[in-house]
């Protein structure tokens, strides 16, 4: 994957995925001197690790044929200070449909298991509830 940052100033960054030509835009929060007007740097590592979540139990769900669309993952993402750093990420995922307790489990265990969650520092609190 490459990807090419900009800074375009007044602490706001475009970020092009250069493969597809996709681009989303970040700011600096409100607490950190932003405008808050997108996501932030940490807020997309946070959505990142719901994303990936999403994207390891969608792949083992096609492969047990088991429906997923619509489910949601609601993020929230807690700062601490002295180093400023990302402190506990809370994912809530929320499934519709009807899953036996056999799929549940695997489900459950590919999301715990998503390279994000590897690559997520130790010290990040990681709060995963299933809503089945």
């Amino acid at each position: 994957m490459v990807s090419k940052v900009t800074y375009l100033g007044d602490l706001r960054t475009e970020n092009l995925h250069v493969k597809s030509g996709q681009t989303y835009i970040t700011d600096a929060p409100t607490d950190n001197n932003g405008k808050g007007e997108a996501f932030s740097p940490t807020d997309t590592v946070a959505t990142g690790l719901a994303n990936c979540m999403l994207t390891v139990m969608g792949i083992k769900a096609r492969d047990l044929k088991i429906d997923m669309a619509g489910t949601t993952a609601e993020v929230t993402k807690l700062m601490a200070s002295h180093p400023r750093r990302i402190s506990e990420i809370k994912i809530e995922l929320s499934f519709t449909g009807e899953f036996d307790e056999k799929s549940r489990k695997i489900l459950e265990k590919t999301a715990l298991t998503c390279p994000v969650y590897y690559s997520l520092h130790p010290d990040i609190k990681k709060d995963i509830r299933f809503k089945w």
